[in-house]
């Protein structure tokens, strides 16, 4: 992954963007509070966004309801914001543009040029290699 394609994901619009979601579906959330997804999902959360837990190998986390996947989720999502390894991330892509997520966000160490494009030209605002949680923090202040 060169630094070239991980800024082309940066852009502050789109950033801005997907921090305006209100419901967060976070994919790859662990009940493991040493998880990274664990704390910024509970940062999410005490900064009053909707969490949405997805993760299959959960039944809940954070006293939420976990659903195996984003189609599963009831009503609408306005960011996917992913935890998950870069193989993964393709058919998450596609799930997303599926149920009308607004954003795709890749957090800090993932990339997926292919999969970010994809999800760009279905309209998604789409960020990679950063945390929410950071991004938000910093916006916030």
């Amino acid at each position: 992954m060169s630094n070239l394609a991980t800024t082309q994901w940066q852009n502050p619009q789109d950033i801005e963007r997907c921090l305006q979601a209100t419901r967060i579906a976070v994919v790859g959330l662990s009940n493991n509070p040493m998880r990274p997804s664990h704390g910024v999902a509970r940062y999410l959360q005490a900064a009053g966004y909707e969490v949405i837990p997805v993760n299959p190998s959960e039944t809940t986390v954070l006293d939420l309801v976990c659903y195996p996947d984003l189609e599963a989720v009831p009503g609408p999502v306005g960011l996917v914001n992913v935890f998950r390894q870069p193989d993964a991330v393709m058919p998450i892509a596609r799930s997303a543009i599926a149920i009308g997520a607004k954003g795709l966000w890749l957090q800090l160490g993932i990339n997926h040029d292919e999969a970010l494009t994809l999800a760009q030209e279905a309209g998604l605002a789409c960020v990679a290699d950063l945390c929410t949680k950071v991004e938000h923090q910093r916006r916030r202040r």
